[in-house]
C-alpha cells in the first residue's frame, strides 16, 4: 500500500479517536456529577431545589433560587455593559481607526485577556466598589456597602471585553471591501453601510464572540465572588447583593462536608453550571447555524 495512503488513514485515524477521546470527557464530566448529586435529588424534589430560596445546610435546606438568579443577574449586566461597548470599539478601530492607533490598541486589549482574575477582584474591591458605595448609589438615594451584583457585573464585564473585543474586530476585518464599496457608491453614508452592510455581514460572528464571553462569565469565579457580598438571597435590584453558583463552589467546597447532603449540593451546583452553559452554548449554535444557511 502507498506511503501516502498509509498517512491519511492514520491521521484521519487519530483525529476521530482524539475526537471521541473530547466527546467521552464531556460525557464522563456529566454522568459523574450526576452520580456525586444523587443523594441531593433523591431527599429533594427537583423543583423544591431549583425554585426554593432558603439555603440552610445545617436545617437540610437547599434551595438554589438566589445562586441562579445571582448568576444570571451578575451575567447580563456584565453584557449590558460590554457587548455595545465591544461592537461600538471594534467598529471604530477597523473603520475609522488609522493603522498606527490599532496596530497599538490590539495588543493592550490582548494584556488585558492575560491578566489574573484575582487582579480584576482586587480593583473591584480598591476601585469599583468604592464608586458605586460613595457615588453610584447615593445619586438614587441609597446608602450600601458597594458590594452587589452591579459591582460583579461590571468587574466581568471588563474581564470579557478583551476576549469579546479581540473576535469582534477578526470578524469585522473580514468583510470583503466590494461590499462596503458598493454600499458607498450608491449613495450610503458611511455610518449606514456600518449599520446595514458590515454590522448584518457580522452578525452570526458577532453572536459567536458574545456566545464565547457568556460562557467565560458564567463560570467566573475568584474576581465576581470578591466584589458581590455572597449572601444567598435573591437579588431585587442592581445594588442588591448576590451569590453566584461558581463563587458558592469556590467559596464552601472542602468546608462543612460533615453536614448529610452538603457535599451533593455542591455537585448539583457544579452540575447546574455545567448543563447551564452547554445548553447555552447548544442553543447559541442552533441560531448561528440558522444565520449562515444560504437563503
Amino acid at each position: 500500500m502507498d506511503r501516502r495512503i498509509v498517512k491519511d488513514k492514520l491521521v484521519k485515524n487519530s483525529s476521530a479517536l482524539l475526537l471521541g477521546f473530547t466527546l467521552l470527557v464531556v460525557v464522563v464530566i456529566f454522568i459523574g456529577l450526576i452520580l456525586k448529586s444523587q443523594p441531593l435529588l433523591e431527599s429533594h424534589p427537583l423543583g423544591d431545589i431549583l425554585s426554593k430560596s432558603v439555603w440552610a445546610p445545617m436545617k437540610g435546606k437547599f434551595g438554589f433560587l438566589p445562586f441562579i438568579l445571582g448568576t444570571v443577574w451578575v451575567t447580563l449586566i456584565a453584557l449590558l455593559i460590554a457587548v455595545p461597548l465591544c461592537i461600538l470599539a471594534a467598529v471604530y478601530l477597523v473603520e475609522y481607526a488609522e493603522d498606527r492607533l490599532r496596530n497599538m490598541v490590539l495588543p493592550l486589549v490582548n494584556v488585558l485577556a492575560a491578566i489574573p482574575p484575582v487582579l480584576y477582584g482586587v480593583w473591584g474591591v480598591l476601585f469599583v466598589v468604592p464608586v458605586i458605595r460613595d457615588v453610584i448609589a447615593p445619586f438614587f438615594g441609597l446608602q450600601i456597602s458597594g458590594y452587589s451584583v452591579f459591582a460583579g457585573g461590571m468587574v466581568l464585564a471588563v474581564m470579557i471585553f478583551p476576549i469579546m473585543m479581540s473576535i469582534m474586530v477578526e470578524v469585522i476585518q473580514t468583510i470583503p471591501q466590494e461590499l462596503k464599496a458598493v454600499s458607498l457608491s450608491l449613495g450610503a453614508t458611511k455610518w449606514e453601510t456600518i449599520q446595514h452592510v458590515i454590522l448584518k455581514k457580522a452578525r452570526p460572528g458577532i453572536i459567536a464572540a458574545v456566545v464565547l464571553a457568556i460562557s467565560r462569565a458564567f463560570g467566573e469565579t475568584i474576581a465576581v465572588l470578591m466584589v458581590c457580598g455572597n449572601i444567598p438571597k435573591v437579588p431585587n435590584s442592581l445594588f442588591d447583593t448576590g451569590y453566584p453558583i461558581p463563587a458558592l463552589i469556590a467559596n464552601n467546597f472542602g468546608e462543612m462536608m460533615s453536614i448529610p447532603l452538603y457535599d451533593a449540593a455542591l455537585m448539583f451546583a457544579a452540575l447546574l453550571l455545567f448543563i447551564i452553559i452547554f445548553g447555552f452554548n447548544l442553543i447559541s449554535r442552533l441560531i448561528l447555524n440558522k444565520l449562515e444557511a444560504p437563503h
